[in-house]
C-alpha cells in the first residue's frame, strides 16, 4: 500500500503558509502582520468577540461609514492611532 502524493496545488499552499509564519505573520482568517495581530488582540480583549463575531462587526463598522461618507474620518483616525 502506498501513500498518495500531495497534489501540486496542497504543496503550493504548505509552501505559502510556511513563508507568510516566517515573515513573522500569523492566520487568522486570511496572513495578518504583527501590528494587525496586536490590533486584533486588543480589539479581542476589550470586546470579548469570538473571531467570527469580530470579522462580522469589522465588516458592519465599515459598511455603516461608508454608507455615512465617514470612510475618511475611519481612515484618519486608525492612522493617528498607528492601527
Amino acid at each position: 500500500m502506498t501513500i498518495p502524493k500531495r497534489s501540486a496545488n496542497a504543496e503550493k499552499q504548505k509552501r505559502f503558509r510556511d513563508k507568510q509564519k516566517d515573515k513573522g505573520k500569523k492566520q487568522v482568517r486570511g496572513y495578518v502582520t504583527p501590528q494587525a495581530m496586536d490590533c486584533y488582540k486588543e480589539l479581542s480583549d476589550k470586546t470579548k468577540w469570538t473571531d467570527s463575531e469580530m470579522l462580522s462587526n469589522a465588516l458592519r463598522i465599515t459598511y455603516a461609514a461608508y454608507k455615512c461618507g465617514q470612510i475618511k474620518l475611519l481612515n484618519e483616525w486608525l492612522k493617528d492611532h498607528n492601527k
